[in-house]
C-alpha cells in the first residue's frame, strides 16, 4: 500500500496547489504522510456528514472539492461544526486532501466533467490560463451540443443528467430558442458573463446566478442562462477525479481502492413550486 505523502504527489500532478487562486486554500488539511492509504472517498463538501461517511467506509483518505477552512481559524474545538470535523478525521486516523480552484483550472477540470455530463463537446476553456502553452487549462468551459435543442430541452437534459436536488434547473430567456453552443462553468459562474458574451454561445450554464446579474446578462443579448444547484455542478467532477486516481493506482501497482460520495451534500432541501404566471403584471399589490 503507498503511503499518504506518495497519493498526495500524485494528486498534486493532477491539480498542483500553486494553479490555486491566492484567496484559495487547497492542499492536505489533516494527515499523517507516513500513513498507509488504501481506500479512498471523494466527495464535494467536507461535512460531517461526508466525514461519518468516511469513517464508515473506513477510508483512510478523504478528497473534497470545498475547503474545510477557507479563511482562517483560531480554533479547531469539537464544539465547532468543522473542528468536529477535523476531531473526527483525526481520531479515525482518516487525511483530508482539498483541490478546488486548482481543479477547476485544470485539464481536465470541474467544467470538464459538467460538460461530459450532459454529452457537450468540449471546445475550448471560457477563461485560458495564460500560463498554459496548449491553450486547453482555464476557467469554464465553451462547448458545442451533439445536436441543436431547445432551451427548454437542454433544461430538461441538465435536470436529467446532473444529480438531483430541490432547486432543479432554473431558465432565464426564451424556453423555445435555438441553443448550438454553450459555456458551463462548475460553482458559481456569475462574474464570467463578460466572457461568456464575448465567446458568442447560445447559452450558459452554470450556478449561483444572482438577480441582477442575470438580468443584465438577458438585457444585453438573447443570451439563454441555465441556473443548477452550486452543489450539482461540481459533483462530477468527484467521478473524474476518482477515475483519474484509479488509473494512477493501476500504473503504480497500488490497488487503491476509490470511491465518490454520492450523498447530497447541497443545503437546499426542499423547494416549492409557484404557480406559471399567466402575464408578467401578476405579482401581488
Amino acid at each position: 500500500m503507498p503511503r499518504l505523502s506518495e497519493v498526495i504527489a500524485a494528486l498534486e500532478t493532477l491539480w498542483p496547489a500553486e494553479r490555486a487562486e491566492s484567496w484559495d486554500a487547497v492542499g492536505t488539511v489533516v494527515g499523517d504522510p507516513d500513513q498507509e492509504v488504501s481506500r479512498v472517498l471523494f466527495a464535494v463538501d467536507p461535512v460531517q456528514e461526508i466525514v461519518d461517511e468516511a469513517v464508515k467506509l473506513d477510508a483512510d483518505l478523504l478528497v473534497t472539492h470545498h475547503p474545510l477552512y477557507l479563511r482562517g481559524t483560531t480554533t479547531v474545538a469539537a464544539s465547532t461544526f468543522k473542528g468536529r470535523a477535523v476531531h473526527t478525521l483525526i481520531k479515525h486516523d482518516i487525511a483530508l486532501h482539498v483541490a478546488h480552484t486548482n481543479a477547476d483550472t485544470a485539464d481536465p477540470g470541474v467544467s470538464d466533467a459538467l460538460a461530459g455530463a450532459l454529452d457537450l463537446r468540449v471546445v475550448g476553456p471560457l477563461v485560458p490560463d495564460p500560463s498554459d502553452p496548449h491553450g486547453r487549462r482555464g476557467l469554464g468551459r465553451v462547448c458545442e451540443l451533439d445536436h441543436p435543442l431547445t432551451v427548454r430541452e437542454l433544461a430538461a437534459r441538465a435536470a436529467e443528467r446532473l444529480p438531483a436536488t430541490a432547486q432543479g434547473i432554473r431558465v432565464a430567456g426564451d424556453p423555445e430558442a435555438t441553443v448550438r453552443t454553450i459555456a458551463v462553468s462548475g460553482g458559481s459562474g456569475d462574474s464570467l458573463f463578460d466572457q461568456v458574451r464575448a465567446s458568442g454561445v447560445d447559452a450558459f450554464l452554470t450556478a449561483d446566478l444572482r438577480h441582477h446579474p442575470a438580468s443584465e446578462a438577458v438585457s444585453h443579448s438573447p443570451l439563454a442562462l441555465l441556473d443548477a444547484a452550486h452543489w450539482a455542478t461540481e459533483w462530477p467532477w468527484c467521478e473524474l477525479g476518482a477515475a483519474q486516481l484509479d488509473e494512477i493506482s493501476d500504473r503504480e501497482g497500488w490497488g487503491l481502492r476509490v470511491h465518490v460520495s454520492k450523498t447530497v451534500t447541497d443545503p437546499w432541501t426542499a423547494h416549492a413550486a409557484s404557480n406559471p404566471p399567466t402575464s408578467t403584471t401578476g405579482a401581488p399589490n
